[in-house]
């Protein structure tokens, strides 16, 4: 088979595969992860969502963009299968047919990557020296699209009142907790009203 024809099967063989797949570059995935700090998250934000992270495709096949122990690509069925149960829900930016073109894909991708290797924000800062999950879907958003998807709150705002968030708080920063830091969480991504859902499982 001569190096055309080879071209021309591994392009259709990619296109069979993007295909196959329901899910477009920068869809957004939240799962209930499996962390520690999880259920804590859950209840200080009162929503069942604790982990989240955007969809590529690389290669033909779907990839999950996120921050865990550092930021990275994990595949889509490996991210699945980390949270609680399986279970999952897809959101996608409503006016997606309009906004996300193929040039915007590209510029998503190559604003993520910026983000490519640097460790998790235990802290939930808003710089970007370490990054958490919800953070960085937001800046790569807001970094390429100019939209913020989701309301970052004060800290302060989270319902802090349930023992576990108040000992996680403790672990975390002692008796100096930073009240006024401003963070964006799963639940106000979620919330957006620029964004549908496209799937739940």
């Amino acid at each position: 088979m001569n190096k055309i024809l080879w071209i021309i099967v591994a392009l259709c063989l990619w296109g069979s595969a993007a295909a196959a797949s329901p899910y477009r570059d920068g869809d957004i995935i939240f799962q209930s992860s499996r962390s520690s700090q999880s259920r804590a998250v859950e209840l200080a934000t009162r929503s069942p969502y604790s982990h989240m992270g955007l969809i590529f495709m690389l290669h033909g096949r779907p990839y999950v963009y996120e921050a865990a122990e550092r930021v990275k690509f994990t595949p889509l069925d490996q991210w699945i299968a980390q949270g609680v149960a399986g279970k999952y829900v897809v959101m996608r930016l409503r006016d997606a047919d309009r906004v996300i073109t193929p040039t915007v894909q590209r510029r998503l991708l190559a604003v993520a990557r910026q983000y490519e290797g640097r460790p998790y924000d235990l802290y939930f800062e808003w710089s970007d020296r370490r990054i958490y999950c919800s953070e960085l879907v937001w800046k790569v958003y807001r970094r390429t699209l100019g939209q913020s998807i989701g309301q970052p709150q004060r800290l302060r705002e989270f319902d802090l009142s349930h023992p576990l968030v108040r000992h996680k708080m403790r672990e975390r920063y002692g008796n100096r907790m930073p009240l006024d830091e401003v963070v964006i969480s799963p639940a106000a991504v979620y919330a957006s009203p620029l964004l549908i859902k496209i799937a739940e499982h």
